[in-house]
């Protein structure tokens, strides 16, 4: 048993060896353009996979930011501690929509204090007041949403172009090969073969950069769909909560 285990792991490797090698044969021998194509698709896919990690640690740190903020605001109902506490967060959009609200809340109340026009009714006071909040919470919603979706578009385009470019290389690479059979006068698959294998390796690059790229897109998306959800509902209560603490 232990034998043919021993075998056949020495024969894997010897064929992932042998692969390897011959992988790397093919993209040397490939043509100048089929080696532009597989350098920006090599750059494609580094590029995406970066962000793929950044928005994993990101989104990750975010959803439990966020648990753990709202396990807070229904602990502590004193808007004050919940800001003072607010510093501790960083990642979950969540606490920037509060400090939007609470800053623009406690400026409404300082310029009131200083001197309010005593010939304006009190219910303009309170609704320019509450526009002010409103739009102030709106603003940094729209700017969370932004920061969330940052380099998705990157992932998109490089899901949507990378099989294309990959296409390119392999239609250019099969152009070569036909050039170079239509020189020799040969159409043997000898010839024919080693000219297909090398403009065939631009397309699984292209695939190899482009699937994960569109996986990752659709699983980010979702997910920031979710945070984007409850950062609605959030800011919904947080100005039902300011609203009912002016009056």
């Amino acid at each position: 048993m232990e034998a043919g285990f021993l075998v056949h792991t020495i024969i894997s490797a010897g064929l992932y060896r042998g692969f390897r090698s011959e992988f790397l044969e093919l993209v040397l021998n490939a043509g100048l353009v089929v080696k532009l194509v597989l350098a920006i698709l090599l750059l494609l896919s580094v590029i995406s996979w970066a962000i793929i990690f950044f928005k994993f640690k990101m989104l990750r740190k975010a959803d439990g930011e966020t648990a753990e903020f709202l396990r807070s605001i229904k602990a502590k109902k004193d808007f004050s501690v919940i800001y003072s506490e607010s510093r501790n967060f960083r990642y979950t959009p969540l606490v920037h929509v509060f400090r939007a609200g609470y800053n623009e809340m406690k400026r409404a109340g300082q310029s009131r204090s200083s001197g309010p026009d005593e010939q304006e009714p009190s219910e303009m006071v309170h609704a320019a007041t509450g526009h002010r909040i409103t739009r102030a919470v709106n603003q940094a919603v729209s700017h969370q949403i932004n920061r969330l979706e940052e380099n998705l578009s990157f992932l998109a385009t490089t899901g949507n172009a990378a099989p294309f470019i990959g296409l390119f290389g392999t239609v250019w690479g099969i152009m070569e090969a036909f050039q170079e059979i239509g020189q020799r006068g040969a159409t043997s698959l000898a010839i024919v073969a080693p000219g297909i294998s090398e403009a065939l390796i631009a397309t699984a690059a292209g695939l190899f950069a482009a699937i994960p790229a569109v996986i990752a897109y659709n699983y980010y998306l979702n997910r920031i769909r979710r945070l984007v959800s409850e950062m609605d509902n959030f800011s919904a209560e947080l100005l039902n909560g300011i609203g009912s603490s002016e009056h």
